[in-house]
């Protein structure tokens, strides 16, 4: 029994919004009835996408040692340094933003013109210009051109974000000059909802306070996520389909 075509054409748009969400929409179907799946401790540095960090490096400083010396450059305990300075020690990123931004901008341009062009007198040739174009032209007043012009444009831009809190990271990787590559990660999930929080960067040893704490502004090539996944989210999200035609529609 062949199958309908209206049947047949739901099938393939079916299939293609499955195709176009990808793992995603599997991922949203595995997870109905159930709180989001929190991701497994690992590597950070085992993980799909992760890069060595490489920039240019100053040249290596000269140690000097001192004999008979309990003290060691840049030392904050008698015996030990308890900061972290190796790779897979953790240190604490304290991270607390409030910015808001108020934006208001409004350009009017305006523009009028008029030209006349006649020839009342011209060796006396004037009076042949009748005869040329036709009875009802008058040399005086030949040409004769206006134009107006008028644009405005507004735009407004009110943006406000807060976010307080701290989160644990982990050294990945020792540059040359003694700069620390860091990368952290943490989720809190709260009945059906996931809560993500990730940051990278490059931070300074010296920067690191007797708490073994450093807060974000300090971090270089800093790169903060703080988002989520599950119930709340997917419906404050709009569907694969009109996320596409919004993307393909040129109207």
């Amino acid at each position: 029994m062949p199958v309908p075509s209206t049947i047949r054409a739901l099938l393939i748009a079916t299939v293609a919004a499955v195709a176009l969400s990808g793992c995603g929409a599997v991922d949203r179907i595995n997870n109905i009835g159930k709180a989001p799946d929190m991701s497994n401790l690992s590597d950070p540095t085992t993980q799909k996408g992760y890069q060595p960090v490489r920039m240019p490096m100053p040249t290596p400083p000269v140690l000097e040692r001192q004999a008979n010396s309990l003290w060691r450059p840049g030392a904050r305990a008698f015996f030990k340094d308890q900061r972290a300075s190796q790779t897979g020690d953790i240190l604490t990123i304290a991270i607390s933003i409030n910015d808001s931004a108020d934006v208001s901008n409004e350009t009017k341009r305006s523009r009028a013109n008029s030209d006349s062009m006649g020839i009342p007198n011209f060796f006396g040739l004037e009076a042949q210009i009748p005869k040329v174009l036709n009875s009802a032209t008058s040399a005086s007043s030949l040409v004769s051109t206006t134009s107006a012009k008028a644009s405005d444009g507004k735009g407004t831009v009110a943006r406000s974000e807060k976010i307080d809190l701290k989160i644990a990271a982990l050294i990945t990787q020792v540059l040359p000059n003694g700069n620390l590559v860091i990368q952290g990660k943490q989720e809190v999930r709260v009945n059906y909802e996931l809560r993500e929080l990730t940051i990278q960067g490059i931070i300074r040893p010296e920067d690191i306070d007797n708490t073994n704490a450093i807060s974000y502004e300090k971090i270089a090539e800093a790169r903060i996520s703080y988002g989520g996944r599950g119930q709340i989210t997917d419906v404050q999200q709009e569907r694969y389909g009109q996320q596409l035609l919004d993307v393909l529609l040129p109207f």
